[in-house]
C-alpha cells in the first residue's frame, strides 16, 4: 500500500515521499480502516514542518484525518466489517492505517465519505470554541480568515444561535459567498483597516470576542477591535508571525488574550458536553452543502494538493483521494 511519509522535516516539497509499505493486521482493541480521503489542514502542514504542538517521531506519517471503509477488526472489537466512519490519528495519508477503535466516529449512512473525511478538526473546534465563548444571541463575535472552512462553519453555526458576526477576508470574491452563509458583515482587510471598520459596524462599542486564526500583523489589529472586557482566542497561527500586543489596550481595556487546542480542550470537557457535542456537529455536517470542497488529488499528487490548499482563491478544502 502506499503511504506518506517524511525523515525529517521542513517544507512539505522537500521532505515528503511516497513509500511503498505492507498492510498491517490490527491488534486487540483496533480497527483496520480502508482509507478513502483526507482533508489537508493547516496543522497537517504545520505538524510536518515542526511547527505543531505535536512534534513528529522521525520518520513519521503524515495526516491527521480522514474517512473510509472499515475492512477488517482486532479482538474486542465490536464495529461491523463495512461501516463508514471518520477518524483520527497521526499519519492517516496511506490507503488503509489500523488505528485505535477510541478514535473512530461511525458516520451516518447518507452522509458521504467526502464529508464524512472533515467531520473532526474544523467542526469539533467550531463548535468547542463557540460554546466556550458564552456568546449569547446580538452579541459579536470577530472571524480573521473568514474564507476558511473553520470560519464558514463558525458563521453557519453563529448564525442559528442568533450571534452575529463579522469575517475578514482578502479578496472580494469572497464577500457573497459567506453572506450567503450567514455573516452579517464581511470586511475586506486589503482595502479597509480593520479597526476602523469594526468600530463603524458596531457604532463604537468593538466585538466581545475574536477567533483569531492569522496572527501577525491582523492579530495586532484584532486585539483594536475588542470591546471593553472583550476576549481574543488564538487557535492557528497561519502568518507565521507573533501577534504585536498592544500592553496598554490590554490593560485598560481589560481585555483576555488566550488559546485553543482541541486536542487539549476534549480531554477536559464535561460528559454533558460531551454528549452535546457529537449529536451537534453531525446535525452540522448532515447538510452537505454546509461544506465546500475545492479540489480532490490523488495520494500521489500530495505536493500539488498542498500547494492548493494553501493558496489564495480557493473556496474550499482540499481533500487526498486513497482510493482508486
Amino acid at each position: 500500500m502506499k503511504k506518506v511519509f517524511f525523515e525529517k522535516v521542513g517544507k512539505p516539497e522537500e521532505i515528503l515521499q511516497i513509500q511503498e509499505v505492507a498492510i498491517a493486521e490490527p491488534k486487540a482493541g483496533e480497527v483496520r480502516i480502508r482509507v478513502h480521503y483526507s482533508p489537508i489542514n493547516p496543522s497537517d502542514v504545520m505538524f510536518v514542518q515542526g511547527l505543531y504542538g505535536i512534534r513528529p517521531i522521525l520518520p513519521s506519517g503524515a495526516g491527521f484525518e480522514g474517512s473510509g471503509i472499515i475492512d477488517q477488526v482486532g479482538e474486542g472489537v465490536n464495529f461491523p466489517i463495512g461501516m463508514k466512519v471518520s477518524f483520527v490519528d497521526i499519519g492517516v495519508w496511506a490507503e488503509y492505517i489500523c488505528i485505535s477503535a477510541k478514535a473512530v466516529l461511525p458516520l451516518p449512512e447518507k452522509m458521504s465519505l467526502e464529508v464524512g473525511a472533515q467531520a473532526f478538526v474544523n467542526p469539533f473546534t467550531a463548535w468547542a470554541m463557540l460554546h466556550e465563548s458564552g456568546l449569547k444571541a446580538g452579541e459579536w463575535l470577530l472571524l480573521t480568515a473568514g474564507g476558511s472552512s473553520f470560519a464558514q462553519l463558525v458563521i453557519q453555526l453563529a448564525k442559528e444561535k442568533g450571534i452575529k458576526t463579522i469575517a475578514t477576508v482578502r479578496r472580494n470574491d469572497q464577500i457573497e459567498q459567506l453572506r450567503n452563509l450567514g455573516a452579517n458583515e464581511v470586511v475586506n482587510t486589503s482595502e479597509i483597516y480593520l479597526p476602523k471598520a469594526v468600530k463603524q459596524i458596531t457604532e463604537g462599542k468593538g466585538v466581545k470576542y475574536c477567533f483569531d486564526a492569522l496572527g501577525g500583523e491582523t492579530g495586532g489589529q484584532v486585539i483594536e477591535c475588542l470591546a471593553v472586557g472583550g476576549t481574543m482566542q488564538v487557535f492557528g497561527m497561519l502568518s507565521l508571525q507573533n501577534t504585536p500586543i498592544h500592553n496598554g489596550l490590554v490593560l485598560f481595556k481589560n481585555l483576555t488574550i488566550k488559546g485553543f487546542w482541541l486536542s487539549t480542550w476534549i480531554t477536559q470537557i464535561s460528559k454533558e458536553t460531551r454528549n452535546l457535542l457529537v449529536p451537534e456537529v453531525m446535525k452540522l455536517l448532515s447538510k452537505e452543502s454546509n461544506i465546500t470542497i475545492d479540489g480532490i488529488y490523488p495520494i500521489e499528487d500530495v505536493i500539488k494538493a498542498i500547494q492548493h490548499s494553501e493558496s489564495e482563491g480557493r473556496k474550499g478544502k482540499i481533500l487526498l483521494k486513497m482510493i482508486k
